[in-house]
């Protein structure tokens, strides 16, 4: 996977305008592979390339709950967490994902990170499941050292 860490997350993270401890809202859209995933782009949430609706897959995607971060003064890495999201009864192909702040407060819809997940993942009528990797300091899907 090429997953890319947003630029503009990382300026609005030094600017203490992202909280993934319960004070912000965050959600994950799926992308097309026409989708264009850099550090520099997207820098917001956008519908361009996105899944089509199908299922209870909607346009912006599904909530990422239960977010949580992990680590403290005598941590050499922090790191945050999700529950895995699921999109049942859908009709989905998406090659990337998009995690992005969605609570309407400052940075609303800013790009937090683009996940590539390596290839084109389908589901026909089915349930689409992002499974993120067991939070831990060498494989949370979010990690600062």
């Amino acid at each position: 996977m090429a997953n890319v860490i947003s630029n503009v997350f990382k300026q609005e993270l030094l600017k203490g305008n992202h909280d993934f401890d319960g004070g912000a809202t965050y959600k994950i859209a799926l992308y097309t592979s026409s989708k264009t995933a850099t550090a520099s782009d997207p820098t917001a949430y956008n519908t361009t390339n996105e899944q089509a609706n199908t299922g209870t897959y909607a346009a912006g995607g599904g909530t990422l709950a239960n977010a949580s971060v992990t680590g403290g003064s005598s941590a050499t890495t922090a790191f945050a967490d999700f529950d895995d999201v699921s999109f049942t009864s859908a009709t989905i192909t998406a090659r990337y994902a998009q995690i992005y702040r969605s609570d309407g407060s400052a940075p609303t819809n800013n790009s937090v990170c683009v996940l590539d997940f390596g290839g084109n993942f389908t589901t026909t009528s089915g349930t689409f499941t992002i499974q993120f990797p067991s939070a831990s300091t060498s494989t949370a899907i979010l990690r600062l050292a």
